[in-house]
C-alpha cells in the first residue's frame, strides 16, 4: 500500500466468476502464513463445493457438468445398473437437458422430454426407466450437497401395462435347484436359495456382507434398498445353508458372493444373470419367463397364499408401498378363491359338442 502497509487478499475463479476476498492487513497482525492458510482453506471448500459465496454471486453449473460428475462419482463408488445409467445419461438426458442449469430444470421441461421420446415411438416403460435415472441423478445431487432440494423438478412416470406375475411351481423349483447344484459356478445355487427363501431383490442378494448376517436371529441387515435399510428375515432352511457354506469356505471374503475376479472393479458379484440364465436353460425352463426376479415373485406369492397379513409381507419383501404388495393379493389372495367358489356351478349333464349342436 502507499503507506507501506501490506494487504493480503485472494482472487479465485468459481464457475467463470472472479471472487475477491481480503484476508487482512499486516498492521492488523495478519501474516503471510495466515493468508496462505486461508487460501488453502478456500481451496478445500471449493473442492467440497462449500464456498460460502455471497447469495446470487455463484453461477450454478449446467446439467451437463453435474451429470458428468454424477457418473464419475457413481463409477468410483460402484453404482448399480451402470450400463443402463451411462446409456441414459450420455445418449439421452445430457443431449436434451445439457444446456440448462441444473437448478433451472422444471417439471414442464421433464414432461416435454417425455413427449419428445414418446413421439419417436418409444414405449412408456422404456421412458419410465430413463426417468428413473433422471430422478436418481437429482436425488444424488441433493445428497452430495450439489443441489438444493427445492430445485429438484417434479418427475412423473407414465402408466405402463402391468406384466403378468410369473411364479415357479414346486416342480420347477426342484429342477432349477438341481441344475444350479450341477452348474460350474459354485455360488449360483446359494444365490437361488437366497432368492426363494427371502424374496430379496437381485442386487440386494449379491451385496450381502457376511458381517451383516445374524444366523442366531435369522436376519440379514440390508443397509441400502429401494425403501431404505431393513433387517431381512430368512428361513430356517436358508440359515442352515448359509451356515454350512460359511463353515466350508473358512475365513474368506467379507462378501457372501465375492467377485471371482481378483482385480475386478467390485469386491462382490455385481450380477448373477448369466449364471442364472445358464441354469434355467439346463433345467429346461423358459428363459423369457424365468428371470431372477421371478424368485421374488414366487416367494411373495407363497406368503400371500399362506394367508400372511399385508404389513408382515411388506416387512419381508421390502416394498416401499403397500400398493405393490396388493398386486399379489389381488391375483393370488385366498379371498379370490373363496369368492369364485360362490358361483361354482356344475351341471348334471356332461356338455359335449354333439349335445351342444343338438
Amino acid at each position: 500500500m502507499a503507506n507501506g502497509d501490506i494487504t493480503y487478499s485472494v482472487n479465485v475463479m468459481v464457475d467463470n466468476r472472479r471472487i475477491h476476498r481480503v484476508i487482512g492487513r499486516e498492521s492488523e497482525g495478519v501474516t503471510r502464513h495466515q493468508a496462505e492458510e486461508a487460501l488453502e482453506a478456500l481451496r478445500t471448500q471449493a473442492r467440497e463445493e462449500r464456498l460460502n459465496l455471497p447469495k446470487g454471486r455463484k453461477s450454478h453449473p449446467s446439467f451437463r457438468e453435474q451429470a458428468l460428475k454424477y457418473m464419475e462419482r457413481l463409477e468410483e463408488g460402484g453404482g448399480r445398473n451402470m450400463k443402463a445409467k451411462r446409456q441414459h445419461v450420455d445418449q439421452l438426458l445430457v443431449p436434451f437437458f445439457g444446456p440448462y442449469k441444473a437448478n433451472a430444470i422444471t417439471g414442464a421441461l421433464v414432461q416435454e422430454y417425455v413427449r419428445t421420446r414418446l413421439k419417436t415411438g418409444i414405449k412408456q416403460a422404456t421412458v419410465n426407466r430413463e426417468l428413473a435415472t433422471l430422478s436418481h441423478l437429482f436425488r444424488r445431487l441433493v445428497k452430495w450437497g450439489w443441489l438444493k432440494p427445492e430445485a429438484v423438478p417434479e418427475i412423473e412416470k407414465g402408466a405402463e401395462p402391468r406384466k403378468r406375475i410369473a411364479v415357479l411351481s414346486d416342480a420347477e423349483i426342484a429342477k432349477l435347484m438341481a441344475a444350479a447344484v450341477a452348474d460350474q459356478d459354485p455360488l449360483i445355487w446359494l444365490f437361488i436359495a437366497c432368492g426363494l427363501n427371502t424374496a430379496m431383490r437381485h442386487g440386494e442378494i449379491v451385496r450381502i456382507r457376511v458381517s451383516d448376517i445374524d444366523l442366531a436371529s435369522r436376519r440379514i441387515y440390508i443397509p441400502e434398498a429401494k425403501a431404505g435399510e431393513r433387517h431381512q428375515p430368512i428361513t430356517p432352511a436358508l440359515t442352515d445353508m448359509i451356515r454350512i457354506h460359511l463353515e466350508g469356505r473358512g475365513n474368506g471374503s467379507e462378501w457372501l458372493f465375492p467377485s471371482h475376479r481378483r482385480e475386478g472393479k467390485h469386491p462382490h458379484r455385481v450380477s448373477m444373470a448369466k449364471q442364472f440364465l445358464r441354469v434355467v436353460e439346463r433345467a429346461g425352463l423358459d428363459p423369457s419367463k424365468v428371470t431372477p426376479h421371478v424368485m421374488r415373485h414366487t416367494a411373495i406369492t407363497r406368503l400371500v397364499k399362506a394367508g400372511v397379513d399385508l404389513p408382515t409381507i411388506q416387512k419381508i419383501s421390502g416394498h416401499k408401498t403397500m400398493l405393490m404388495v396388493l398386486r399379489y393379493v389381488h391375483i393370488h389372495g385366498e379371498h379370490i378363491d373363496a369368492a369364485i367358489a360362490a358361483i361354482d356351478m356344475r351341471f348334471s349333464e356332461r356338455i359335449t359338442p354333439e349335445l351342444h349342436a343338438a
